[in-house]
């Protein structure tokens, strides 16, 4: 899948020359670039939920088909129930696929994937423990760092602090989370996500719960985090705005079972400011979006009737 207009950060996936405008070596890198294996791979994935279900050919996600670069930030977007949730479980690991393969960084996947870390709406931060302690979790579960936890874990607590400043957390290391606001508690649980360096983040509407002028800022702080790190992104959200705002590719859900239906490059300069979700261009890919979700919820009354 190739990333289209200039990003402001490096990409696993050129964009090919102008025609006339490019020396033979510039085309070739393109080449070889666009020959690139996609980081995350679904080939025609189909999922029910059970046996029963799978007999009657009762599929919660069907057909699905999605190629991503490594790097590459993807939105998924479409009416509740259109399966965007079940999405992330196949892709996570968390339930393997009835039909079809999922393959992610070259390897089928056949269980959890190490290599993921994930944010949901609600921060889920252990009330019993601190800032840092819960950013730290995954490192008391995951390996290699839960074997290493002890010898290295002056290191493992240095690296959580600085991710904790960078999203602008420095000085609530100690704090607990009933002593921090909602947008306090997301920031962690995005902290906790990657502390242990994931190359896939999975984020399933978190910032859903957050008011409009803290959910925008951590749309930026994610912004920055992403390219700073160039670890890949799926992002859930019914917000189409976040998403044309941080993703390089959005894909449309229909309602259950849950294909899709359409598949929108944002051709939008990175890095992404504030003031470009009030540019015409970021508007009308916000109204095209709108559109297509629009006639398929229409198209479910209409069956419903």
């Amino acid at each position: 899948m190739r990333v289209h207009g200039p990003n402001g950060r490096p990409r696993a996936v050129e964009r090919p020359a102008e025609a006339g405008g490019a020396s033979a070596g510039s085309t070739a890198g393109s080449r070889t670039a666009a020959a690139a294996p996609p980081f995350v791979d679904f080939r025609d994935v189909w999922l029910a939920y059970n046996d029963e279900l799978l007999a009657q050919g009762k599929f919660a996600v069907e057909a699905i088909d999605l190629q991503v670069a490594r790097g590459e930030f993807i939105a998924i977007v479409g009416p509740s129930g259109c399966g965007k949730s079940t999405f992330m479980k196949l892709a996570t690991g968390l339930k393997p696929p009835s039909r079809g393969e999922i393959r992610v960084d070259g390897k089928t996947v056949h269980g959890p994937l190490k290599i993921s870390g994930m944010a949901f709406q609600s921060a889920s931060l252990l009330p019993w423990r601190t800032t840092l302690a819960n950013v730290m979790l995954p490192l008391e579960i995951v390996e290699p760092f839960r074997s290493e936890l002890k010898t290295k874990k002056p290191e493992f607590e240095a690296r959580a602090r600085a991710l904790l400043a960078r999203v602008g957390l420095a000085g609530y290391e100690d704090k607990f989370p009933w002593q921090l606001s909602g947008g306090m508690q997301q920031r962690a649980s995005i902290c906790r996500a990657l502390i242990h360096e994931p190359q896939l983040l999975l984020l399933d509407e978190p910032f859903g719960a957050l008011d409009a002028f803290t959910r925008e800022e951590l749309w930026c702080i994610l912004r920055d985090l992403q390219a700073a790190q160039g670890f890949n992104v799926i992002l859930v959200t019914h917000d189409l705005r976040e998403s044309v705002f941080l993703a390089d590719t959005i894909y449309v859900m229909t309602k259950s079972p849950g294909r899709f239906l359409m598949k929108r490059e944002v051709n939008l300069p990175r890095p992404r400011e504030l003031d470009i979700t009030y540019t015409p261009e970021f508007g009308e890919i916000v109204h095209e979006l709108r559109g297509h979700i629009g006639a398929l919820k229409k198209a479910g009354m209409e069956i419903s009737q």
